[in-house]
């Protein structure tokens, strides 16, 4: 009876030390909104001069960055879900920004932010099994301090779930002076929504093109906003309802404009 009743005390022990514990989860639990609001504050903060490790185990000062924008995404290396689709996605529209913008003119920078299992070697499989070996592209971790620190100026969320995280799917742009100027979201996001930014970013103002696949890029980018309950990019309705309203007002005034000054440049009637 003796031996019952210490088996049962420890049971009892042992549940009240879960119970925290499961809190504690739930706690962590990512809600959407908040999350996404906790990126947007973001947004305007300069980014500390973290160092991390390279692939190939070299120091890598976020200081030596400056001078061009860096395009930020964060990964877990054992992920076989959201982050290889994310990390192919970044891949295709990097790839793209390289030939319209120039290799030379900004770089990438994919850091894992588990600092316990992405080392140097585990972040270079990573890199290899995605086949993003870009010539601007690096990867990186860092301990785990410093990631922490990292990822709470960059409004980064992430919480422990079974098999891995559950985290925002998040990829930055951060200008030449190490400022936070955009976040782009989701696995699966428009290539319009890093080309147009981060154009803006190298040449300091939204490029002039009139070729249709860059223009094509900048009505898009201009009506899609994300969504972070629906986790997506989708076309706002209230954005190009305003801007063929403000179109058609500025077509009528032009309109206007021109049928008086033709009035007022019309040749007397001749005596």
């Amino acid at each position: 009876m003796k031996r019952i009743a210490r088996i049962l005390c420890a049971a009892a022990l042992a549940l009240l030390a879960v119970a925290p514990a499961a809190g504690a989860a739930q706690v962590q639990r990512l809600e959407p909104r908040e999350v996404f609001a906790r990126s947007q504050a973001a947004i305007g903060r300069v980014v500390s001069d973290f160092t991390l490790t390279t692939s190939d185990e070299r120091p890598l000062s976020l200081a030596a960055l400056r001078g061009r924008p860096v395009v930020v995404s964060l990964i877990y290396t054992s992920c076989s879900t959201v982050c290889p689709v994310a990390t192919r996605q970044l891949e295709d529209a990097v790839a793209r920004a390289n030939r319209l913008i120039g290799a030379g003119r900004f770089t990438v920078l994919t850091i894992g932010f588990d600092a316990r299992n992405d080392t140097p070697t585990r972040v270079a499989q990573f890199a290899a099994a995605q086949g993003a070996m870009l010539p601007n592209w690096l990867f990186a971790s860092g301990d785990a301090p410093t990631l922490s620190a990292l990822l709470d100026e960059l409004g980064f969320s992430y919480a422990a779930a079974t098999g891995g995280f559950d985290h925002i799917s998040q990829t930055t742009l951060i200008d030449a002076e190490g400022r936070v100027r955009r976040h782009v979201y989701g696995e699966d996001f428009p290539s319009a929504m890093l080309l147009e930014p981060l154009r803006d970013l190298v040449f300091g103002r939204w490029a002039a093109t009139l070729a249709a696949p860059q223009l094509l890029d900048r009505i898009r980018f201009i009506c899609t906003t994300f969504d972070p309950g629906a986790g997506r990019y989708r076309i706002d309705y209230g954005i190009v309802f305003g801007s063929v309203v403000g179109a058609l007002s500025l077509l009528v005034c032009f309109a206007l404009f021109a049928r008086e000054w033709r009035r007022s440049h019309r040749a007397p009637p001749s005596a």
